[in-house]
């Protein structure tokens, strides 16, 4: 994805940074996500962040359930914790909703302790399933009425019709604090799907009013948008929260094309977007779902009307003819992003990933020759990775580099520090192996300037995470210096490509 124009030249004030609300109207509930850091600690250099598509479906599909609500998104805005709190309390919100992730948790926590005594707290998210007990007990949390696993629309619905609901949604869990013990609610009957997993055809096109930065000019003078295609995963990536060993609750879903279809036109007809990415892991990652969609793709000429990006799975990109290659670039795909991970085939071994480093290699050069450009995302210093492991993935990108140079379609490579999520199926091993858990929940955003890469590594500055932990035979100051070098020498790719162009 291109990187994206500034939006902090005008800070708004308070009330502005509330997106999608009626301030007309008592505010029902507001839905926040956390900084990355304090930003009044350490500003944000990035420009862009992407958008909150989660809370913004929940935000959708409660006001069309007649109920007030907005989005602050405290990260896409640069906000510090005391900012933030200063919009939340000035709003007044029955609710707050929160999205909780591992590497903000503990802002989300410190945001939390400090909401005024009448505004009741729900969260949700990643770190919320993985370790709801943990939270629960967290006393910063002691406004926390609503513990939801898994996706929300429905239950949080439900919730804003009245608290008390909570004992019959399932899934939903809270803490009484007088007998400090832990409750959960019980449906009625026994079909849970419309609280688990609600059909995805049947909630609402996300309202892009909730989102701060969606859609966006991108510097090609597209206007682009994002867009989910399915939910759940049926990989069982060691590093990933979506594996779906985390996640045995989820039924995999996807849209039906033509519902898709309508939502690309209805952004078009709406914000005059013409370039979209599909950010669910789905798309492009199950023949079972490709060939339809690009069928509909097909009939309705989306190929000549608009370009979009998708992430996708190599090994079935790799099993995939030259037929459908050559479909899926006539219909408009215009970059791929794939889990590349590693050079080294003993690490994506073990981090079962299910593909070789040739096999990536195979599908990166057939994409390609098409024209289709590919962004490989790597991570370094998975547990057990060896310096030669790390010397493979070096390797493994500069081929990658060098096929783009003379081929149509170009190559991004975008590298991170690996960080150990809770309910992956890696944390269990580390945790199994005596690391703990308040260990490896030491999030810490690491500064990659004293390697000479501020610039290059500006638009993905939030990404920064470590918990400061060498987890294989390369020292992490080793790692480091390799990853800002790679991000260095992406970075002068990118500035050259545009220069020609």
């Amino acid at each position: 994805m291109p990187a994206q124009p500034s939006t902090m030249e005008h800070q708004p004030t308070a009330p502005d940074l509330i997106a999608g609300a009626d301030p007309s109207r008592p505010l029902d509930a507001l839905f926040v996500n956390a900084p990355l850091r304090d930003y009044t600690v350490r500003p944000r250099v990035n420009d862009y962040t992407l958008p909150v598509l989660g809370l913004a479906y929940i935000a959708t599909y409660a006001a069309r359930a007649g109920y007030n609500v907005g989005v602050l998104d405290a990260e896409a805005h640069g906000l510090g914790i005391e900012q933030a709190l200063a919009i939340i309390n000035g709003a007044r919100p029955r609710w707050v909703g929160m999205n909780l992730l591992a590497p903000t948790y503990e802002l989300s926590a410190r945001i939390a302790d400090g909401l005024a005594p009448d505004i009741a707290l729900m969260v949700g998210g990643h770190h919320a399933k993985a370790m709801p007990h943990r939270i629960l007990a967290d006393p910063r949390m002691r406004r926390l009425s609503a513990l939801v696993l898994g996706e929300g629309e429905t239950r949080v619905a439900a919730l804003l019709d009245d608290e008390q609901r909570r004992s019959e949604l399932p899934g939903v869990m809270w803490r009484d604090r007088l007998l400090g013990t832990t409750a959960a609610g019980i449906a009625r009957g026994k079909d849970t799907t419309h609280w688990l997993a609600p059909k995805v055809d049947g909630l609402p096109f996300v309202n892009r009013a909730y989102l701060t930065q969606d859609p966006y000019r991108a510097e090609d003078g597209r206007d682009e948008a994002n867009i989910v295609g399915s939910r759940g995963c049926p990989y069982d990536c060691g590093f990933c929260g979506a594996a779906v060993s985390a996640n045995p609750d989820i039924t995999i879903r996807t849209r039906s094309p033509e519902n898709i279809i309508a939502e690309l036109d209805q952004l078009h007809t709406e914000f005059g977007a013409t370039a979209f990415r599909f950010v669910d892991d789905l798309f492009l990652g199950a023949a079972r779902i490709i060939r339809p969609a690009m069928q509909a793709f097909t009939d309705h000429h989306v190929g000549d009307r608009y370009v979009w990006d998708a992430t996708g799975r190599i090994n079935v990109l790799h099993r995939a003819d030259d037929a459908l290659l050559d479909t899926l670039a006539r219909n408009g795909l215009r970059e791929v992003a794939l889990g590349i991970e590693s050079g080294s085939d003993r690490v994506l071994a073990a981090m079962d990933k299910r593909i070789t480093a040739e096999m990536t290699e195979t599908v990166a050069r057939r994409l390609l020759e098409r024209g289709i450009g590919v962004k490989g995302y790597f991570i370094l210093g998975y547990p057990g990775e060896q310096p030669e492991d790390l010397d493979a993935t070096v390797r493994h990108i500069h081929n990658l580099w060098r096929l783009a140079d003379v081929l149509p379609g170009t190559f991004r490579a975008s590298v991170f520090e690996f960080r150990p999520y809770p309910g992956t199926p890696i944390w269990q091993q580390l945790t199994a192996a005596g690391h703990t858990p308040d260990a490896l929940l030491a999030y810490a955003d690491v500064d990659l300037t004293d390697q000479g890469a501020d610039e290059s590594l500006r638009d993905r500055d939030e990404f920064n995470f470590s918990v400061g932990i060498q987890f294989g035979g390369v020292p992490l100051r080793t790692l480091r210096a390799t990853l800002a070098g790679l991000a260095r020498e992406q970075h002068a790719r990118a500035r050259q490509k545009e220069g020609a162009a």
